[in-house]
């Protein structure tokens, strides 16, 4: 069934925002954390480090005790592989590397390099990732 109306992905959520730097173990990825709301706070939060851990072979995962503002974001949307999202009930950054489809509470932040898709999803369970302003 498709998202009513009320829930469509906003369109302007990839709107290009900050670059950044996505570091997945020892290799490092050109990305982008996009116009929105949600994206702007994670971008205040930045350098990042933190262990991503392995959900259902398709994301990576890690848990911020701080939640982002979703005031005004989707009440939910359908990322795509290669994309850093926010799950809102778990308080959970993702990085996707398979599909997930469409579930409320997710917010699309950015992207990363599509190289990073096949090195998370042949990677170790668990993995440190940095994500950092590519500027600084």
């Amino acid at each position: 069934m498709a998202p009513s109306p009320s829930t469509t992905p906003d369109s302007t959520a990839t709107t290009p925002g900050t670059a950044v730097i996505v570091t997945i173990g020892s290799t490092t990825l050109r990305g982008q954390l996009w116009d929105n709301v949600a994206a702007r706070d994670l971008a205040t939060r930045l350098p990042l480090t933190a262990t991503f851990r392995d959900y259902n072979a398709i994301e990576k995962t890690t848990h911020l005790e701080l939640a982002l503002t979703m005031e005004g974001m989707p009440v939910g949307d359908d990322p795509s592989p290669g994309e850093i999202g926010w799950y809102a009930p778990t308080s959970d950054l993702v990085l996707y590397y398979g599909d997930v489809g469409y579930w409320n509470g997710i917010a699309r932040l950015g992207s990363f390099d599509s190289a990073g898709i096949e090195l998370l999803a042949a990677g170790l369970r668990d993995v440190s990732v940095t994500i950092a302003p590519a500027d600084g």
